[in-house]
């Protein structure tokens, strides 16, 4: 049977759409359900496996950055989502939907305190909006990234940076919840970009509760589940058949959605 997600929509976030499609791609069953639908109906949560907030601009990233939907969801289901939490599901947050669930306190949830804001995703240092890839490295074992020891997505955000005071930071570290860090790879070697989008501190691009089936991250892997949305398929195209090797047709964000699913196989 196929896991079922939930993707969140409503008031700005406008990612729900790929997001679905890209599970889906990967062998979910994926719904696109509105906020105000399941606070009308908290119990449609009880249905899914695995719970999905996309990217895009809640609230117009009015008072922060996921700030105010952070707010709705904790104004009125948030027993419901501690719940979801607790068990042996799967939470992932895009970009978009990573800020929420740090506002929401979802993250990091250090010693399972969940609820509590501990960390933040600040103003980019260049004070942009910035739109480009970036390459990672894999540093923890979330389910989300099982396998995965490098990867190369795509960003869009202009509040990125992650932030947390040295004692957060330090228990963090010590609890190894950082997943992965932004690293000078394949693709920021081939367009000549530096590693690190924002200025985030230790590198950091995403990260996980302590179960590590939480997870936050500013990339977009929804955004690179087909080799030609690579930024040098082109490039790679001409490499493999002057060398005589096959030609991949799925991008690398698609293997995060298969391990989702993959998750509840085992």
């Amino acid at each position: 049977m196929k896991p079922k997600v939930l993707v969140f929509s409503g008031y700005g976030l406008n990612c729900e759409e790929e997001t679905t499609f890209a599970f889906e791609k990967a062998g979910a069953a994926a719904e696109i359900i509105h906020i105000n639908d399941l606070i009308k109906n908290k119990k449609i949560l009880k249905k899914f496996q695995i719970m999905a907030f996309p990217g895009g601009f809640s609230y117009g990233d009015d008072t922060g950055s996921g700030n105010a939907f952070a707010n709705k969801l904790k104004n009125h289901l948030w027993k419901e989502i501690r719940e979801f939490a607790e068990k042996d599901k799967l939470i992932i947050g895009i970009c978009n939907g990573f800020q929420i669930m740090v506002n929401l306190g979802l993250l990091p949830a250090l010693n399972k305190n969940y609820g509590k804001r501990e960390v933040a995703l600040l103003h980019n240092d260049s004070a942009r909006y910035i739109v480009r890839w970036i390459d990672l490295k894999i540093e923890n074992n979330t389910p989300w990234f099982l396998n995965i020891n490098n990867i190369s997505l795509p960003i869009a955000h202009g509040e990125g940076k992650f932030y947390a005071d040295d004692k957060t930071l330090k228990e963090i570290k010590e609890k190894k919840l950082i997943s992965a860090k932004y690293i000078k790879g394949g693709i920021c070697n081939f367009l000549d970009l530096k590693a690190n989008p924002n200025g985030s501190l230790e590198n950091i691009a995403s990260m996980t509760d302590e179960s590590g089936r939480i997870l936050g991250m500013m990339p977009h892997p929804e955004r690179a589940i087909f080799f030609t949305q690579l930024p040098h398929w082109t490039y790679l195209k001409e490499k493999a058949k002057r060398e005589k090797i096959k030609i991949e047709e799925e991008g690398p964000g698609l293997k995060i959605f298969k391990n989702s699913v993959n998750y509840f196989k085992l």
